[in-house]
């Protein structure tokens, strides 16, 4: 007996109308169980989407340039046997009693071209060209079929900064970028950037550019806490989790935010989004560039599973496994140096959220208690903040208050 299954989307996180940028089979194809079938690219990343079981793909639903959310139709495909196992977004749609009926019907791929006023662009270079305000429609593509690129918005932007012999002004008055040989001066070498620091880049710029930042430094006592932190890994060295000061940093920065919930919230439009939820962004850096892993319902975890939930993220990140859904739906983020040096810095925030939290290298400092002098060990903090969001009063008890408690972790208690 033979099967028509119908594939569908997979959770994609909290990304919506993704687009189709590449199609990797075609109908007739034999394809096997977890084959990439199409790829789609959201703001983030691109994402393959594999098939879920093996057989004859009979047609595709989607072409080039579709948008597709969770739960769309993507293809049909004919497989011998029983159903694969039921999965949310794979389901069966026919059982054929004679086969050649179905295969006497040509399944046809149909790759729609976009409308005669509409160049081809994947979604991320029309956000990211929307961003630099310039129209698609006047930059020429040299990808394939003439496709727009993230190059080639970046060329025209240049063109048009450059100062014409005729006097033509720059770009919203700005300076021509420098154009220099840097061979003449010395031996130099190319190389590319990688996706990620490519997207990476073209979100940060946007995040400075338009979120006015401000950063206030603070000085957290961790001394007890690290001493707890100690006393934790060594009473749990069998159990194979090592409590982390990020994963202790990530349950104080719960509690603050419930206690100050402009925090945990996104403007939208004219309108605050105030969350009920917490979930907890970690930098992790990568041979690929930086990554967002985030850790879902903090202030609901005990410190060892953030600890082992993070350890886990951070392992995915380094091996380029991370799903979009793993790097969505962050409420507030954390940025750490500690394991690197430095003290202060002024981290950008990760939109839609409000701020993020820098974390330098812990250091020890004499101070003075009752008449002697002590050694306490002093995490440095940095907090960034949306000024259209918070006043720079609230930001102040904010870092207060995550400073108390990461002195006495018993606070959390309260």
């Amino acid at each position: 007996m033979k099967n028509v299954h119908e594939v569908r989307m997979p959770d994609i996180g909290d990304a919506r109308d993704v687009g189709v940028i590449e199609i990797r089979v075609k109908a007739g194809d034999a394809v096997l169980e977890g084959q990439t079938l199409i790829i789609v690219e959201t703001d983030k990343a691109a994402m393959e989407i594999p098939s879920p079981t093996t057989g004859v793909l009979q047609s595709l639903t989607v072409g080039l340039d579709d948008k597709v959310s969770e739960g769309s139709p993507i293809a049909l495909i004919e497989s011998e046997g029983h159903s694969p196992a039921p999965a949310p977004m794979i389901e069966p749609v026919a059982t054929l009693a004679e086969p050649r009926q179905l295969a006497s019907a040509p399944a046809l791929i149909e790759v729609r071209e976009p409308p005669t006023d509409m160049p081809l662009a994947s979604p991320s270079v029309r956000k990211f060209s929307r961003e630099l305000g310039v129209s698609l429609k006047a930059i020429q593509g040299t990808g394939l079929r003439c496709r727009i690129t993230k190059e080639d918005v970046l060329a025209h932007v240049k063109g048009a900064l450059k100062v014409s012999e005729a006097g033509a002004q720059p770009l919203d008055g700005l300076l021509p970028w420098p154009v220099v040989d840097f061979a003449k001066y010395g031996p130099v070498e190319t190389r590319a950037l990688s996706r990620i620091r490519k997207i990476s880049g073209a979100n940060l710029h946007r995040n400075w550019v338009m979120i006015p930042h401000v950063t206030n430094h603070d000085d957290a006592d961790i001394t007890q806490l690290e001493q707890f932190r100690v006393q934790v890994n060594k009473e749990k060295a069998q159990s194979g989790v090592k409590l982390t000061l990020l994963a202790l940093l990530m349950k104080a920065c719960a509690a603050a935010l419930k206690k100050f919930p402009e925090f945990n919230a996104s403007l939208n439009g004219d309108e605050l989004v105030l969350k009920r939820y917490c979930h907890i962004g970690f930098a992790a850096d990568t041979p690929q560039g930086l990554v967002v892993p985030v850790i879902k319902d903090v202030d609901q975890k005990g410190v060892l599973a953030i600890a082992r939930e993070m350890s886990a993220l951070a392992e995915k990140a380094r091996e380029g496994k991370l799903s979009v859904a793993e790097m969505s739906g962050g409420c507030f983020s954390i940025s750490s140096l500690g394991g690197i040096g430095g003290t202060y810095f002024t981290p950008i925030i990760n939109a839609p959220e409000v701020a993020i939290l820098g974390v330098g290298k812990s250091r020890e400092r004499l101070a003075l208690e009752g008449g002697q002098v002590v050694t306490r060990n002093i995490l440095p903090l940095s907090l960034s903040w949306d000024h259209r969001v918070i006043d720079g009063a609230t930001a102040g008890r904010f870092n207060a208050y995550l400073g108390s408690v990461l002195a006495d972790y018993r606070r959390l208690v309260l």
